[in-house]
């Protein structure tokens, strides 16, 4: 098991911590193991590996201390922001406006919602990758029709 994990990572400082955590884990779920699967070394080897691996994960997450946190500046606020949203609110409700209702209910349910692809298929009765298919295609209906009014072009007519 040492070596498993010196294997992940040669200098491991923490190595009998490692072991431990490995050891328990190995112990909580021992009655999951399945012979037919691996044999018990590759299994508790692999729960070994995983938790070193786990535990140089933790080590790479950049923490801040809270003094420091507190000088980042809101990015909420619009005031840096170069984006004209009083420009672009009235061309997008435009142009989902002129969306079948069956699209513009679409995209509210995905995007709005945040129901699944999956409960949207079973909604509408079609396949996920239609489902995908349709959103896709909506979206880049909207993102070009939003850009040619942006750009002056006519307002384009409503989708069939």
């Amino acid at each position: 098991m040492r070596k498993t994990a010196l294997s992940v990572s040669p200098s491991i400082v923490d190595l009998d911590d490692l072991l431990q955590e490995a050891y328990l884990k190995i112990w909580k779920h021992a009655a999951s193991f399945d012979p037919e699967r691996a044999s018990p070394i590759t299994w508790m080897c692999t729960i070994m590996r995983n938790t070193t691996i786990d535990a140089l994960r933790l080590k790479q997450v950049a923490t801040t201390d809270l003094d420091e946190a507190l000088w980042v500046p809101d990015a909420g606020g619009r005031d840096s922001d170069p984006f004209d949203y009083d420009l672009a609110q009235p061309i997008a409700a435009g142009v989902l406006g002129r969306l079948p209702r069956d699209r513009r209910h679409l995209l509210s349910l995905a995007y709005l919602e945040g129901e699944s692809r999956l409960s949207l298929s079973r909604r509408f009765g079609v396949p996920v990758g239609t489902i995908k298919t349709w959103l896709h295609r909506t979206l880049a209906s909207v993102r070009a029709d939003c850009m040619a009014c942006a750009a002056g072009a006519p307002a384009p007519q409503p989708h069939p």
